[in-house]
């Protein structure tokens, strides 16, 4: 069942594993294509889902041709399980990166990176199959093929450059092909069960021991209990529950559990379009991304996680406002120096490959109003500051709150990273009046009205005036993407879920009408069509779309945000998964994959349907002025 290297899959036919440390993407057919261990940005030691040639890869399942296949995550979990039908027999193939639960700890990871591992059972459900099973481990990004060492007829090892991969394989002998690789196979009968198994280690650390049968049954058992328990945990009873419970899991798949930061997405380079040039690495840490999920995961009932990424950002910035980036590493480090590989081909040709992404040193304001949201949002549902009440915490939060002020007058490159000249974009003052806002409210909540200092309130009241004066096109009543502009850009569309403005006000219906009509194709909603500085097209930004479906709600139009966000989740893959982007022509899956943005989309506007549904006031961190 290997492909010819010419065949990349759709980026829909992959799954995703994760121990919240390190991650894997799974074909259909049973092939790892992506897999990075120890950390999400680290070097991959499977890569063919960027070079199908070089980037190396591990296959298990039925060498037969004509194999049907079904698929599924456990229930509540991240497992994965596969099953291959045959014209000889059925076989079920369950992949799974280990992770033990805390016993005090909701969420959190026990002995967390005691064991860098992958592990795959198959199982024989009727008549007889032969399986094969294909590795072809290649290190630094398929620059390295490695060296591989016969230890048993079971046991190997392939070293090279900075890694070393240990193979165990029920399913043996395990011989060399000569040429970097394993191929071997077995025919698997009803009742039969095989364990393979690859762990992960620097050439030095390497530890050859074995992981038994019983173990590996036992390691499974803890990581469903891991994922099962979690997801107990999340409290949500409304509308597309499925749809919000997988989102859940997904961006608590892309969480480090070692620093509490949120990545992104999963992956590097996959395109916006195919062959395109719009090729980025999303394995860091966006401030913005990370405060929209961790919001979305206390919604949710998830406290634990909000409280790491608080701790990772305090750590990250060193208390300094002054010094805040917009992304970081999972590590908290800082510069993320952006270079191509031109050794490998792409993704169906989607050139270059990026790794490092040199956004990192953007000016991008609404950071603030992020920052400043994550900490609102924490008093208000825990009802106490919590560690907010440290001193250093709050000199932090109230020269975040200085900085909006001074940098108001200030152009940035915006929410969306463009590449082309800086403006004055509305987005960004949206979210840098709501960062004076919310440290309005702080204040008073915690110390009372009179302890706020004055030129805040002066301050909110002419970034009001400024936004409702200077980001209107006055002619056609709608928001526009920057001051003097008049662009769309969809992130208008949260003017609502701010608070800025009620979502009934005329002009955010304007709005919502004019995003739908202008940046819309199909029901998809693009983020903008200005000039970028970028060569190329994208695909249509699933959260924009989403983004459409709470403002419908929160304007009351019910019926057409249901509509709509069914017609997202119809594009999701058979797994409930997300990418980036879609082309709004074919539905095909663009971008990055999973995609954290895409999923916290899918909480967020399950949540809006539902109170809106019971005429209850969604999240709203502002307060809507009476217009």
């Amino acid at each position: 069942m290997v492909r010819a290297d010419s065949e990349f899959p759709p980026i829909s036919d992959y799954a995703f594993l994760s121990d919240c440390h390190s991650l894997a993407l799974v074909a259909r057919d049973g092939s790892i294509d992506w897999a990075v261990f120890h950390r999400f940005d680290g070097r991959p030691v499977f890569a063919r889902l960027l070079d199908r040639r070089i980037g190396g890869f591990f296959q298990v399942a039925p060498t037969a041709p004509e194999t049907e296949i079904e698929r599924r995550y456990l229930p509540g979990t991240n497992v994965l399980e596969t099953t291959f039908s045959t014209p000889t027999g059925v076989v079920t193939l369950t992949d799974f990166m280990p992770v033990e639960p805390d016993p005090d700890e909701v969420g959190k990871a026990h002995r967390l990176g005691a064991r860098h591992s992958l592990i795959r059972i198959v199982r024989g459900v009727s008549g007889s199959v032969e399986v094969g099973l294909t590795f072809r481990p290649r290190f630094e990004y398929g620059l390295t093929t490695p060296y591989i060492t016969e230890l048993a007829s079971d046991l190997v090892v392939a070293e090279g450059s900075a890694d070393a991969l240990l193979l165990e394989s029920e399913i043996e002998p395990l011989p060399r092909d000569g040429k970097g690789g394993i191929d071997a196979h077995e025919v698997i009968s009803a009742g039969d069960e095989r364990v393979i198994s690859i762990a992960w280690s620097t050439p030095s650390g390497l530890d050859t021991s074995r992981i038994d049968h019983a173990e590996a049954i036992a390691e499974l058992d803890s990581t469903v209990r891991f994922w099962q328990r979690w997801s107990k945990h999340t409290r949500y009873d409304g509308p597309y529950r499925e749809a919000v419970e997988r989102s859940a899991l997904a961006i608590k798949g892309l969480t480090d559990g070692k620093t509490g930061a949120v990545i992104a997405a999963a992956t590097t380079s996959l395109p916006e379009t195919i062959g395109g040039g719009r090729n980025w690495d999303y394995r860091y840490t966006w401030v913005r991304d990370s405060t929209t999920m961790l919001v979305a995961l206390i919604r949710l009932g998830h406290d634990y996680e909000a409280r790491r990424f608080s701790r990772w950002i305090r750590q990250t910035t060193a208390g300094r406002a002054s010094e805040l980036q917009i992304m970081y590493g999972i590590g908290g480090e800082r510069i993320l120096t952006e270079a191509e590989l031109p050794h490998l081909s792409g993704y169906r040709d989607s050139r270059p490959v990026r790794i490092g992404n040199g956004a990192w040193d953007q000016t991008q304001h609404d950071t603030y109003g992020w920052l400043l949201a994550s900490t609102w949002f924490s008093a208000a549902h825990t009802g106490e500051m919590g560690e907010h009440d440290d001193p250093h915490y709050v000199r932090f939060t109230n020269e975040v709150v200085e900085l909006a002020i001074a940098e108001f007058d200030v152009v940035d490159e915006g929410i969306w990273e463009v590449r082309g000249a800086a403006q004055h974009f509305l987005f960004s003052k949206l979210l840098m009046w709501l960062a004076v806002d919310l440290g309005v409210r702080l204040i008073e909540d915690h110390d009372g009205a009179a302890a706020v200092p004055a030129h805040w309130r002066t301050a909110r009241d002419e970034m009001r005036r400024r936004i409702e004066t200077d980001g209107v096109d006055h002619e056609r009543g709608v928001f526009t993407q920057a001051f003097g502009s008049t662009a769309l850009d969809a992130a208008a569309l949260q003017i609502p879920t701010v608070g800025f403005l009620p979502a009934d006000d005329p002009r955010v219906l304007a709005t919502i009408e004019a995003i739908d009509r202008e940046l819309g194709e199909n029901g998809h909603i693009y983020r903008y069509r200005s000039d970028d500085g970028l060569e190329g097209e994208e695909g249509t930004f699933v959260f924009c779309t989403l983004w459409m479906v709470s403002a419908l709600a929160r304007s009351g139009q019910v019926e057409r945000a249901k509509e709509r966000f069914e017609m997202v989740l119809s594009h999701a893959n058979d797994l409930g998964l997300l990418a980036e982007e879609l082309d709004p022509r074919t539905g095909e899956q663009l971008g990055n994959f999973p995609q954290a943005f895409s999923h916290v989309g899918v909480i967020s506007a399950a949540l809006a349907i539902e109170a809106a549904e019971k005429l209850e006031e969604d999240w709203i961190p502002g307060e809507p002025a009476a217009h």
